[in-house]
């Protein structure tokens, strides 16, 4: 729906301009939800070290961007060529790139909480290596599923 040249909703019209949308608008639209608990919840705790963006997005293809950052529609497609999975290099190249660098930009003792998921390796496996034991998650996450902890983020975020 979003993708079609057809659609006249306020997101669609914003992806094809020049300016684009935001990303997070765009990722939140797509999986509803979860993506909305995981922006709101970030925002609301995310203590940022100066200088440094605080809440980042995964992308399939571009690494860790900021959830301000704008895309348009032709980045959004190229996103849907690539699945996330840890032996793709098209994906996880640009991730560990990202977490490098950002791991090595913030102070020493900051924490990164993922809030995607964790009952795979997908990102995990990936941003260990940079992070080490700076990577967290909310305990809460275990055994729950994608909507069950898009509507608890929500909610802790009210």
């Amino acid at each position: 729906m979003i993708l079609s040249d057809r659609a006249e909703f306020e997101l669609a019209r914003k992806l094809r301009c020049k300016a684009g949308a935001p990303i997070a608008e765009v990722f939140t639209f797509l999986s509803g939800l979860y993506f909305r608990g995981k922006i709101a919840y970030a925002t609301a705790f995310a203590r940022p070290a100066p200088g440094i963006a605080s809440v980042f997005v995964i992308t399939p293809t571009r690494g860790l961007v900021d959830a301000e950052t704008r895309i348009r529609l032709d980045d959004l497609r190229e996103f849907a060529t690539v699945d996330i999975h840890n032996d793709d290099p098209r994906y996880r190249a640009p991730i560990e790139r990202d977490a490098h660098i950002l791991a090595n930009k913030l102070p020493p003792r900051s924490e990164i909480i993922l809030l995607g998921s964790i009952a795979t390796g997908k990102y995990v496996n990936v941003l260990l290596a940079s992070f080490g034991d700076r990577l967290r998650f909310p305990v809460d996450f275990v055994g729950r599923g994608d909507m069950s902890r898009g509507g608890l983020m929500l909610r802790c975020a009210a």
